[in-house]
This record gives structure tokens, C-alpha cells and sequence, in this order.
């Protein structure tokens, strides 16, 4: 189109300036992404883009099983460079490039992230090429179209080094698992959504037992995080223990409610503090114990919060204890001991019907 227009002579093609439609402002989907895109900056995070064209050895450094849907990348007929002829199933496949430039370059205390598009092909095949000269027929056209890749957008982000750096009065911090962890879980509460967290442990290219998988309300995968394994830092020239995150922002999006979320008004009235240690199965997920936990103390719980993991012989082999701190309020009057009490047993019911736990004494 720009050689026709080249070729004719751009003084030949008249411009008319459209009228802009007042009052529309910004969709849904662009608040939701400017919403990602200022909070990562606020948590420490640099934006950067990279090309998302990655080199056919990419999926092996990252350790992705044979047979895995990341390694079905669309190949371009015509790539801008033939090492790079595939397209990116991962953000973090073309962000890691990014990630050791900036390493390499004397910037080990790295903190990035980078919102795009990726490219996940469907079960039609390649893209035909009709001839040149005449319109296409419908069936090409069909085949063309069936032969577009799903690209769905994503956020992605690695974190190496240290994510507390040294002071006069403070210890440097690495950057671990819990870092990236954190990270989606702010991304998702900026959205209005609730989060389940599930260990994922052969989930590449994350360490395994140092990766989270996270999902919505009805079951639907959001992402991952986590430490990624020592194989594929080796690999890609990363320091070791360098964390990574990646979420799927449509399925972050779709599940966000429609309307904003109604701040609550501020009670007047104290706050009353509660402990609560509950003694579960070693293999039952924290998270499960923390959502009975919340649900079990109702509307009273204006924050419930993980303190502290105990495993010991006080608990019985195979079991752990989970402590959990509450600060319930409420809106309309000072609450009782009989009121904090009574949260404590619903709490105590609900998660032991739920998960088997038992009040540890």
C-alpha cells in the first residue's frame, strides 16, 4: 500500500482530518492495562519492550518438556532475522534476552517487567500464500484466517540480585520467590480479583517446589511465579536464584468485576486482635487453610494474615501448624470478647469441616 501511494505521489491522495467522539474516554481493557503498567513501576519494577522473536534454541534453555503447547511457535516466512525465526509463546521468552543484556552490562541488581502480546498457535496450520495478481477465493481466505494465532496479552517480569539493597541501617535482601509471588498478587488486588494460590512443581521453567500457580475463582489458570530452576539460569547465562512471574492479563481482565470496588467506610470503633494456630496435614495447601480462615471470620476480619510455619514434635509428624493474626472491626460498635470468641470458633469449625484442621493448644 505505502509503495501505490509512493509510486502515484502522495500529493495525490487527499487528507480529511477525523472528528474525535467526545465524552468516550479510555475502554475498560485500556483502565485495566494502565492500571498494570503504573503499579509494577511503583513496586520497584522498570518497563522495558523487546522484539517478540526468539531463536528456535529457546524453549530447550528454558527447559520446556517435549510435547509442552509453548514449543508449538508460529515460524515466519519471512523473519527480520533468520536466528530469530520464531514467535514467542512467553513473554518470558524474549525477556530473558533483556534481562542478561542488562546484567552483562553491570546492572546485577535487576528488576524488569514487560507487558506485550503473545503468539499461541491453533490447530489450523500454516498460513497459505495465494497467488499475487487476484483476490483471494473464500476458502483461501477461511484457511488464511482459521491459520491466525491466538495472541492473548501477558505480563512478565525477572528479578535478580538484590531487591533490598545494603544501608546504614538495614541488610541487603536477594530477590526470592516470595518477591514474584507478592508481585501478582498486587496486580491481581489492583484488578479486584481473588486469587488461588497452588503449588505448580513441574511447571517449567520454574524450580521445582519454588513456583506458584495461580488461578481464578472458577478454576482458571492466571499464571505462575517463582524461582527459576538452576538448569535453565545456567543455560541462559542468569545469575542463580533469579525469580521470574508471568500472567495471562486477559484472563486477569475477564475475571476483574465491572465495577470498581466501593471503598468501605472508615468505622470509628477499635479494632480487636486475634491469634489463631491451626494444626493441618503437611500437604494441605496454605492457601485453603487461609480462605477458611477468612471466610470463617466473616465481615469482623478487616485483614487476616500468615505469621508464622511450625513444624516440630509439639505438632505430630507429617502435620504443620499455621499461625494466623486477625484484626476484626466492626462498623457499628465496640466488638466484645464474646464477639472475638465467636469468630474464633467459626473459624476453627469451618476449616476443620474444610481442611481436617484442629485448634493447636
Amino acid at each position: 500500500m505505502e509503495e501505490v501511494v509512493r509510486l502515484q505521489g502522495y500529493d495525490q491522495i487527499p487528507s480529511v482530518l477525523p472528528t474525535a467522539p467526545a465524552g468516550r474516554g479510555l475502554t475498560r481493557a485500556q483502565q485495566q492495562r494502565r492500571t498494570v503498567a503504573r503499579l509494577l513501576p511503583d513496586q520497584g519494577l522498570v518497563q522495558v519492550l523487546t522484539y517478540p522473536f526468539i531463536t528456535p534454541t529457546r524453549h530447550d534453555d528454558l527447559g520446556l518438556p517435549e510435547g509442552d503447547e509453548r514449543r508449538r511457535a508460529v515460524r515466519l516466512a519471512n523473519p527480520l532475522s533468520e536466528a530469530q525465526p520464531l514467535m514467542r509463546t512467553s513473554v518470558l521468552d524474549s525477556l530473558v534476552d533483556a534481562a542478561v543484556r542488562n546484567i552483562g552490562r553491570g546492572l546485577t541488581d535487576l528488576a524488569i517487567y514487560e507487558i506485550g502480546s503473545v503468539s499461541l498457535r491453533g490447530p489450523g496450520g500454516a498460513s497459505p500464500l495465494p497467488p499475487l495478481g487476484a483476490r483471494p477465493g473464500d476458502d483461501e481466505l477461511e484457511e488464511i484466517r482459521a491459520a491466525v494465532p491466538h495472541q492473548p496479552l501477558h505480563v512478565a517480569g525477572i528479578l535478580a540480585g538484590e531487591r533490598v539493597p545494603a544501608g546504614v541501617y538495614t541488610s541487603a535482601r536477594r530477590a526470592d520467590h516470595a518477591d514474584a509471588i507478592a508481585v501478582v498478587h498486587r496486580i491481581a488486588e489492583a484488578l479486584g480479583v481473588t486469587l488461588t494460590v497452588g503449588g505448580d512443581p513441574d511447571r517449567a521453567p520454574w524450580h521445582p517446589g519454588r513456583c506458584a500457580e495461580f488461578t481464578t475463582a472458577d478454576g482458571a489458570v492466571v499464571g505462575h511465579a517463582g524461582e527459576l530452576a538452576p538448569q535453565v539460569t545456567g543455560a541462559l547465562g542468569l545469575p542463580a536464584r533469579t525469580v521470574a512471574f508471568e500472567v495471562d492479563l486477559d484472563v486477569l481482565f475477564a475475571a476483574a468485576p465491572a465495577e470498581a470496588k466501593q471503598i468501605p467506610a472508615i468505622s470509628a470503633f477499635p479494632a480487636a486482635k486475634e491469634d489463631v494456630a491451626l494444626v493441618v496435614d503437611d500437604a494441605v495447601p496454605v492457601a485453603d487453610v487461609l480462605a477458611a480462615v477468612r471466610e470463617g471470620a466473616g465481615e469482623l476480619a478487616e485483614e487476616v494474615r500468615l505469621f508464622d510455619v511450625y513444624r516440630g514434635p509439639s505438632v505430630g509428624e507429617g502435620r504443620k501448624s499455621l499461625a494466623f493474626s486477625l484484626r476484626l472491626r466492626a462498623s457499628d460498635r465496640t466488638l466484645t470478647s464474646a464477639d472475638t470468641a465467636g469468630v474464633r470458633e467459626s473459624i476453627v469449625a469451618l476449616a476443620g469441616a474444610r481442611v481436617g484442621a484442629e485448634l493447636r493448644s
